[in-house]
Formats: structure tokens, C-alpha cells, sequence
């Protein structure tokens, strides 16, 4: 291109004189720095859509990447709060049971305080109860327990002696206490004791006691039957082959005994049947004291009878037998149930003393007027 432009410029120049030579030189000039102006812009404008596209192309995909990072972000973000909202729950659950807890807590407390303010005042109200009796007072309380005692000796144990013993005892303690409401209880009192002055008492600890000496006789009684064996307690006799042989005779006949029976043998005993024996004849007198001391006659009564069976089938009638029935016979005509009277109403009136003194004070009362309004009509 430049080459052809050169050869038309040196024809023209050849062609034309030397001043349009200059005029068209000038010319062409300006055209081609137009030309190679507009190509370069050309090319800029290019290589800047060339950029523009690129800037947007990039602008593209940052925004997209920032968009995503965005994104992810409000997710971690969502999840931290439904995590900070679970915690914040949790938090409030157990603070609520912490309260509850605490709350209960201290409504138990409250409650054990009021208990035992309560109890403290009760405990106190006695102590000043008790602070202010008289002597009066304390005789009448006496009263009341030495007729609990005398009611509850009667029921359970049976005991006469100490229930008349504990009744005196109370009659004692109202008349020096100076009560006049105690007046109708010394009267029930008289009519208690004159009801258990009636009452045959049985004598428990002496029939016990009689039991357990029989107990004590059951080794020396004689087994019916001959049994194997032989006594522990007794040491063995070792014959001396030296002596006179009359003296060895003596010996060995201190060593045998012999024992005659009225009926046939059948069997030998051996060692354990002969003290079974002995412990059940000890079982039945144990049964015979328990019925004692329940004061149950029926079972009373019974063993009795099976025990003098026991032994009339078992041991020999000899002098151990024969004193060991007698004393059983002598049991057997105790009775040992008796009806007692009841004499629980003297304790309820003391319980109730409160109200046998407002009906005095009321008798009382009465007799002043009837006797003020005597007065002026005898005059």
C-alpha cells in the first residue's frame, strides 16, 4: 500500500508542476493521518467493547459468587438462630424448674416452720399449763394414772392385786386433792373396788412357777420303753481284775440295773427317740405356760390333759411319775379365765372432770338460792 502510494506520488510529481506537486502532497497527507486516525479509533472502540464485555462478564460472576457467599451467610446465620432460640428455650425450661424447684422447696420449709412453731406453741401452752397447777391439780393427774394403770393391768395381764392396789391408790389421791366435782368418781370408785374384792384372783406366777420345776423333774422320770445307749453324765466303772472276785461281782452289779416292765417290749429306743421324747413332754408344759399367761382356759385345759396322756403313754408309773401327774391334776382344777367387772368408768369420769365440776357449781348454785329465798320466808 505505501509502496503503491509512493510510484503515484512521484508520477505526480513528475506529471505536475512543483507547486500542485505541494498542494496534492499536502493532501494526501492529511488523508492518510485521517485514515490511520479512524483505525486507530476504530481499534480502541473495539478493544474497549472488548473491555466493557469483559467488565461485565466479571461483574457477572462476582456479583453471582457474592451473591452465593450472601446466601450462605443468611443460612449459617438462620441456623445460628434457631440454635440461639433452642438455647434461649432451654434456658428458660430450666429456669422455670429452678424456680418451680426452689419455690417448692421453700413452701416445704414454710410448711415445717409452721409445724414446728406450732408444735413449740402447743409444748409451751403445756409447760404453762403445768407451771400453773395447783396441788389439787397434780393429785387429780395422779389419779388419772393410777387408774390407767389399774384398767390396763386388768385386761392385758389379768393382775387383782396391783388393779385393787391402783384403785385405793387413786380413791387416795381424789380425796386429798379436795375436788368437790371428784366426789361422784370416789363414789364409782367404791363400787370398782367393791366389784374386784369379788373377783377370785389367780395366782399366775405361782402356777409358772410350779411349771418350771416340773420342767426341771423331766430327766429324772423313767422312759416306758428300754433305750440304747447310756448316760453322759455317769463316768464308766472300769472293773479292778485285781481285787477279790466277790468285790468284782459288786462292781459289775453297780453297773447293771435291771428294770422290770408289765407289758411286752416291742422295740429299743435309740438315744435321739428317748430325748424326743423328753423335749416334747418339755414342748407341751411350754405350751401349757403360754396358755397361762394369755389366761386362755381352753388351751389351758387341753394341754393339760394331752401332757398327763403324754406321760401315762411314755414313762413308768413310778414315784417321779406319780408326783409329776398329782402336781398336773392340782393345775387342772385352777380356772384361770375369770369375768372381770369393768371398771373403765371412773377413768372416763376423771377424763371428763370439767364437766362434773360445772354440774357442782350449778348444785352449788342452786342450793344458795333455795336456801336465800328459805331465809326471808322463815322470818
Amino acid at each position: 500500500m505505501a509502496e503503491l502510494i509512493e510510484a503515484i506520488e512521484q508520477q505526480t510529481v513528475k506529471e505536475t508542476p512543483p507547486e500542485v506537486r505541494r498542494s496534492r502532497s499536502g493532501f494526501w497527507f492529511g488523508l492518510i493521518i485521517f485514515l490511520v486516525i479512524a483505525v486507530v479509533a476504530g481499534v480502541g472502540y473495539y478493544f474497549l467493547q472488548q473491555l466493557r464485555d469483559k467488565q461485565e462478564g466479571l461483574g457477572g460472576e462476582v456479583k453471582g459468587a457474592v451473591s452465593q457467599q450472601i446466601s450462605d451467610y443468611q443460612s449459617q446465620l438462620a441456623a445460628i438462630q434457631s440454635q440461639l432460640a433452642a438455647v434461649q428455650t432451654d434456658v428458660g425450661n430450666k429456669e422455670a424448674h429452678f424456680t418451680n424447684s426452689v419455690t417448692e422447696f421453700s413452701n416445704l420449709q414454710n410448711e415445717k416452720l409452721d409445724a414446728t412453731r406450732k408444735d413449740l406453741s402447743e409444748e409451751i401452752q403445756k409447760l404453762q399449763r403445768q407451771l400453773g397447777k395447783t396441788r389439787g391439780d397434780w393429785l387429780l393427774a395422779d389419779a388419772e394414772y393410777l387408774l390407767s394403770v389399774a384398767n390396763q393391768r386388768l385386761l392385758l395381764m389379768g393382775d387383782v392385786n396391783t388393779t385393787m392396789e391402783a384403785l385405793e391408790a387413786a380413791d387416795q389421791r381424789l380425796r386429798e386433792s379436795g375436788d368437790a366435782a371428784a366426789y361422784k368418781i370416789r363414789e364409782q370408785l367404791a363400787k370398782d373396788i367393791s366389784a374386784m374384792s369379788k373377783v377370785n384372783a389367780v395366782d399366775v406366777v405361782g402356777i409358772y412357777a410350779t411349771l418350771q420345776n416340773l420342767e426341771s423333774q423331766i430327766d429324772s422320770l423313767t422312759l416306758l420303753l428300754p433305750y440304747a445307749g447310756k448316760d453322759e453324765t455317769v463316768k464308766p466303772i472300769v472293773p479292778d481284775v485285781k481285787k477279790d472276785p466277790k468285790d468284782l461281782i459288786g462292781q459289775l452289779e453297780s453297773m447293771v440295773t435291771i428294770r422290770h416292765v408289765q407289758q411286752h417290749v416291742n422295740e429299743i429306743l435309740t438315744p435321739e427317740q428317748a430325748q424326743f421324747i423328753r423335749e416334747q413332754l418339755r414342748v407341751k408344759l411350754e405350751i401349757i405356760k403360754i396358755a397361762l399367761v394369755q389366761q386362755n382356759d381352753v388351751l389351758y385345759q387341753a394341754s393339760l390333759a394331752d401332757t398327763q396322756k403324754w406321760i401315762t403313754s411314755n414313762f413308768v408309773k413310778e414315784k417321779a411319775a406319780e408326783h409329776f401327774t398329782l402336781a398336773l391334776d392340782k393345775l387342772t382344777d385352777v380356772r384361770i379365765r375369770t369375768q372381770f367387772p369393768d371398771i373403765s368408768l371412773s377413768l372416763k369420769m376423771l377424763r371428763d372432770i370439767t364437766k362434773l365440776r360445772l354440774e357442782t357449781d350449778k348444785a352449788l348454785s342452786n342450793t344458795s338460792a333455795v336456801k336465800t329465798e328459805t331465809a326471808p320466808a322463815q322470818q
